[in-house]
C-alpha cells in the first residue's frame, strides 16, 4: 500500500463488522510490532563500527548477528578481507562493498588498481562494488567531476562485463553548486544507468536540501542500493560534511527523515539492498541495535 501524505491520511478498517478510524499518522502495513520492508533482509554498512571492528572484529560481527542483522556492508574490499571471512563465517550475507576511492580519482601518494578491486570484488562473489567519497581536493571543480564521471563509466563498464553492478553513493557535498551547476545534478545526467547504479544517502540528500522522497522518483530505475540513518530535528542544510556535529546523525526513527515512506518506495522501486548507517553515535552498538528493532516494528 503507498503511503498518503502525513497529517492527511486517514485509514479505516473493518474488525468484524464494525468499521475502526486509526490514528491518520498510520498506514496500515505500519501498524505497531509489523516489520518495514526489507527487515528480513536488512544490513548495517560496517563503517558505523569501525572503532568498535578495530578492537574485536569478531565480536562486533557477532554482535551484529546476534541483534539479527541479515547482511554487512565492507568499507573497503581491499582490507576488508578479515570481516568478509568472519561475517560470512557467522552466516551474514555480504554482497556489496565500497572501495579505495582512489581507484577513480587516480589521485594519491598509493593509487589502488580499479582491476584489483574488481578481481577482489569476483572472488568474493560480490553483486555491487561501491564508490563512496571524493576528497575535498578532487572536487573544486566542474572538470573534476568530470573526470570522476569518465572513470567511473570506465570502471562500470568493466563490472558490467564480469557480473558485479557498480554505484556511486554520495554525500551532500554533490549538492552544493559550482559555477551554477550542481554536481549532483551533473552526476545523475552523465551517468549512464547501464554502467553506474547509485547507493542513494536518505541523510546525505535530506542535509544537502533534497527530499530523499522526491529524488527516489526523479531516480527511479537507477537506484540499487540504500543508506538508511535519520537526521535531528531541526538541523541545517549542511554541504561540508567534516563540520555537521555528531549528535545531527540518529538511530532510526529518532530524527525528521521519513524512513518508513521511502522504504515503501524502495520496495515500488525495487531497490536491491537497504544498509542502516550512523556515522557517528556516542554508543554505536546500542544504536545499531535501536535501528534493528526500528526495522522489526518493536
Amino acid at each position: 500500500m503507498k503511503s498518503l501524505p502525513r497529517r492527511q491520511f486517514v485509514q479505516k478498517s473493518l474488525w468484524g463488522t464494525t468499521a475502526v478510524a486509526l490514528s491518520p499518522f498510520l498506514n496500515a502495513s505500519y501498524m505497531s510490532n509489523q516489520p518495514l520492508p526489507y527487515a528480513d533482509t536488512i544490513g548495517l554498512q560496517l563503517y558505523t563500527l569501525r572503532f568498535q571492528l578495530e578492537k574485536d572484529t569478531p565480536g562486533t560481527l557477532a554482535a551484529l548477528k546476534e541483534m539479527g542483522y541479515h547482511q554487512v556492508e565492507l568499507m573497503d574490499i581491499s582490507v576488508d578481507q578479515d570481516k568478509l571471512k568472519i561475517a560470512r563465517d557467522l552466516g551474514l550475507t555480504v554482497n556489496s562493498s565500497f572501495f579505495n576511492w582512489t581507484a577513480i580519482t587516480e589521485k594519491g601518494d598509493k593509487v589502488e588498481d580499479i582491476d584489483r578491486v574488481i578481481d577482489l570484488a569476483q572472488e568474493a562473489k560480490l553483486s555491487h562494488l561501491v564508490f563512496g567519497y571524493i576528497p575535498k581536493e578532487d572536487r573544486k571543480t566542474l572538470d573534476d567531476y568530470h573526470t570522476v564521471i569518465e572513470n567511473l563509466l570506465a570502471a562500470g563498464e568493466k563490472c558490467r562485463s564480469v557480473g558485479i553492478q557498480l554505484c556511486y553513493h554520495h554525500h551532500s557535498f554533490e549538492f552544493e553548486a559550482i559555477d551554477g551547476v550542481v554536481p549532483f545534478e551533473l552526476l545523475m545526467e552523465k551517468l549512464d544507468p547501464e554502467l553506474v547504479q547509485f547507493e542513494l544517502d536518505v541523510f546525505w540528500a535530506s542535509i544537502g536540501g533534497y527530499d530523499p522522497l522526491n529524488l527516489m522518483d526523479r531516480l527511479k530505475g537507477r537506484i540499487r542500493l540504500l543508506h538508511l540513518k535519520d537526521k535531528q530535528k531541526g538541523a541545517a542544510d549542511e554541504f561540508d560534511e567534516s563540520v555537521i556535529p555528531h549528535e545531527v546523525f540518529q538511530a532510526l526513527g529518532k530524527g525528521e527523515v521519513p524512513i518508513k515512506e521511502i522504504l515503501q518506495k524502495a520496495v515500488d522501486l525495487k531497490i536491491d539492498h537497504c544498509f542502516v548507517e550512523q556515522d557517528w553515535s556516542p554508543a554505536p552498538l546500542a544504536s545499531v541495535k535501536h535501528s534493528y528493532h526500528y526495522m522489526q516494528g518493536a
